[in-house]
């Protein structure tokens, strides 16, 4: 691929401006954690605990898709800018709700602008640099991710006791206007425009269905759980009979890519899932503050970072298969575990949660590869997103079954009946992760004996 000709000082003001999209996308997704025990003590509405966290997943996850297929017939710089807008307008409305249902509408609305700044920056960072330059620069964004993922719990805490909740929204402000000058002033249009079917059936099914599902666990409204799981068998069945469905649905035909659709599924849903309400324990069981909660978050996301980092250089010399059960492996262990230890100090779940990043680190990364190992050059872009898809797709229905053990009287009481709760969620993400094991341990005669070199693709 050519890379757009663009002066060498603008085109680094541009990938500035790119990087902090990234920033601003990665550090929204891990801030909001801390602030709900404070916004549920402002705003009331401990039923509709877990729906902030669920609904942006929900939102960004569906729209990621619709954003690079609409960038292939509108161009990539507009969509670019109009994702920028709708995340800060979100942000905006985010800080100056007065309750729950506000809240939640203003986080789809941020959840639908976030869905567009990853998938954008990588595809316009790839046509801006050659090759040679372009691993450079994608490293560089993964690190931008792995810091804002890191300070996001912390700077949500010391926000939160210093001000108030609403700064963990406002606080994305600055950052997104100077992303939104720089793009403005610098980034060119690139791409190519060209005939394009958008599945919008498929794409508004899946965000009906998964989201019928959510509120229905959340309102234990068994009903709307039933239709909402039969339309996602309706998504389901229009995307097999459309030219350009939102999942790769050819792909998803052979073993190695189901495998890791669903190991990603079900990862995702045990690990966002407990992230979601380890701040709530430290703050309702263990008595801490909101900087403790943000800190216990930490641990986890070093522990994937670190470990994501030795995956890609041990897939050079092991078996991707014999990487992915090994990570699990360690999050079976790690969340039964926890199950035990509910009533323990919080350094011991800190500790317990690095190994469950390390199992992370380990068996998404590693799952990710071997799907695009298997899979046809010209299947390679929609198989990684159907990946990251499942995975993020599996956080928002696990943060809406975890909310459904634990239970609201247990989030507004704390103590002891939230520790049980919290008990209850680490068996089902235990349950959870067991499964992916299991499935893990049939990629053994369908991986390649040589693994090749990994891509910085996660």
């Amino acid at each position: 691929m050519t890379p757009a000709p663009l002066p060498p000082r603008a085109r680094q003001l541009a990938t500035t401006g790119l990087i902090v999209g990234v920033f601003l996308a990665a550090l929204e997704a891990s801030v909001v954690a801390t602030a709900m025990p404070s916004v549920i003590g402002d705003l009331g509405g401990e039923r509709l605990y877990a729906l902030p966290f669920a609904v942006y997943l929900l939102t960004s996850t569906v729209s990621s898709p619709l954003w690079g297929r609409a960038s292939d017939i509108v161009g990539r710089r507009r969509l670019y800018l109009a994702g920028v807008v709708i995340f800060l307008l979100g942000s905006a409305l985010c800080g100056i709700s007065t309750s729950m249902g506000a809240l939640i509408g203003a986080r789809a609305l941020q959840g639908l602008g976030a869905g567009a700044l990853l998938p954008l920056t990588l595809t316009m960072i790839g046509e801006l640099y050659a090759l040679k330059e372009r691993g450079r620069v994608q490293s560089l964004i993964s690190g931008v991710w792995g810091i804002s993922g890191l300070l996001g719990p912390l700077l949500g805490g010391w926000l939160t006791e210093q001000a108030s909740w609403r700064w963990t929204f406002y606080a994305s402000l600055p950052f997104g206007v100077a992303a939104l000058a720089l793009a403005l002033r610098f980034l060119p249009e690139t791409g190519q425009p060209r005939p394009a079917r958008l599945d919008w059936a498929g794409a508004a099914l899946f965000t009906l269905g998964s989201g019928l599902v959510v509120w229905g666990l959340e309102q234990r409204q068994w009903a709307l759980v039933g239709i909402g799981a039969a339309t996602l068998v309706g998504a389901v069945a229009l995307e097999r009979r459309h030219p350009a469905p939102l999942l790769p649905m050819k792909a998803l035909a052979q073993r190695l890519p189901r495998v890791a659709f669903a190991g990603n599924l079900l990862g995702g849903a045990a690990y966002f899932g407990v992230i979601a309400y380890l701040p709530l324990y430290a703050q309702g069981v263990t008595g801490s503050g909101a900087t403790a909660g943000g800190a216990i978050l930490t641990p986890m996301l070093v522990g994937w970072t670190l470990t994501a980092i030795v995956t890609a250089r041990l897939v050079k010399t092991v078996p991707l298969a014999r990487i992915a059960q090994v990570g699990f492996a360690v999050l079976v262990a790690m969340f039964t575990a926890l199950t035990f230890a509910v009533h323990a100090p919080l350094w011991v779940t800190s500790a317990l949660g690095f190994a469950v990043g390390t199992g992370m680190g380990l068996a998404m990364l590693s799952l990710l590869l071997a799907a695009q190992e298997s899979a046809a050059r010209t299947e390679l872009g929609a198989v990684t997103s159907g990946v990251l898809f499942a995975r993020q797709m599996g956080g928002a229905l696990g943060v809406a079954l975890m909310a459904l053990l634990i239970g609201p009287a247990a989030i507004e009481a704390g103590g002891p009946s939230l520790a049980e709760g919290l008990r209850r969620a680490y068996l089902l993400a235990l349950g959870l992760v067991a499964l992916a094991f299991v499935l893990s341990l049939g990629l053994r005669a369908v991986m390649l004996s040589k693994p090749t070199e990994a891509q910085p693709a996660d």
